[in-house]
């Protein structure tokens, strides 16, 4: 549809910062209405009543989906049900109220897909993953995972002595995704860190450790996404468009975060009597 759409508005522009499409012009409202009921009726004209239908006659049983005026599923975070949503036609996320919605004439594919979704929420709860985590500790899985732990709070990264990145630039990384370098020292990095950063198996460079921090939105979504392939074998490189992406939406996420956590200790604050 995304696809369709580009091709029915071609000056239509995305913006990251705002998250939504910019189309151009005074009738643009006009034409994009007209052009989304076309969609609509052309996909199927009485699919939300046949969604509706499908749905009395044999709904989906779970406390993870509300019907309303549309389905209204509230899970556990979990990549697989993203992935799996993203597949739903028509199915969105509200960031403000945390849920995804899925109109009822998507019901038959997110019924498809239910069990999967379904299997996930399960499994990513917190009595779940509580007891994951009590049945691996001391084995080899959670040593390693505690070793990469460790390993990035201390914030360096192994660099090509040769070839440093620029200080201060945003560049992507094989282990950290999209990250800023702000320092570079001469302290060489042991070939025994090459199991925790791959890129050193192969590679004849002699590498250092550099400190980095993580990448803000502002600074992501000013970058200019690079033009030519990446180069792997050094580690680090210019982040494309589709890195980009990602980055910027995880330091929204992050944002937002921040943001509903200041705002919970100022209420809290607020409620709390003043000290004498």
């Amino acid at each position: 549809m995304l696809a369709e759409f580009r091709r029915a508005f071609p000056r239509a522009r995305w913006s990251d910062d705002r998250r939504n499409w910019f189309i151009p012009g005074k009738t643009a409202d006009r034409r994009f209405t007209r052009w989304m009921d076309g969609q609509l009726s052309e996909r199927d004209p009485f699919g939300e009543s046949k969604g509706r239908d499908a749905y009395d006659f044999d709904p989906i049983g779970s406390p993870y989906l509300v019907a309303g005026d549309d389905l209204c599923l509230r899970t556990p975070f979990s990549r697989t049900i993203v992935e799996e949503l993203r597949q739903v036609p028509w199915a969105h996320f509200d960031d403000n109220s945390r849920t995804w919605h899925v109109p009822f004439r998507s019901y038959e594919e997110l019924r498809k897909r239910w069990p999967v979704i379904e299997a996930a929420a399960r499994r990513n709860e917190p009595d779940a993953r509580k007891q994951r985590r009590l049945a691996s500790r001391g084995s080899a899985e959670e040593l390693e995972a505690r070793s990469r732990s460790v390993e990035r709070r201390r914030r360096r990264y192994p660099v090509p002595a040769v070839f440093p990145p620029r200080l201060g630039r945003a560049v992507s990384t094989e282990t950290y995704g999209v990250i800023i370098f702000i320092g570079i020292s001469q302290e060489i990095v042991p070939r025994t860190f090459s199991c925790s950063y791959p890129f050193m198996n192969n590679s004849l460079m002699e590498f250092v450790w550099a400190s980095w921090r993580p990448a803000t939105l502002p600074e992501l979504i000013s970058v200019w996404p690079a033009r030519t392939g990446p180069d792997h074998r050094s580690g680090w490189w210019l982040p494309d468009l589709e890195e980009l992406r990602v980055s910027r939406k995880q330091a929204r996420t992050q944002e937002r975060r921040r943001a509903a956590s200041r705002s919970h200790r100022a209420i809290a604050d607020a409620g709390r009597p003043n000290a004498h």
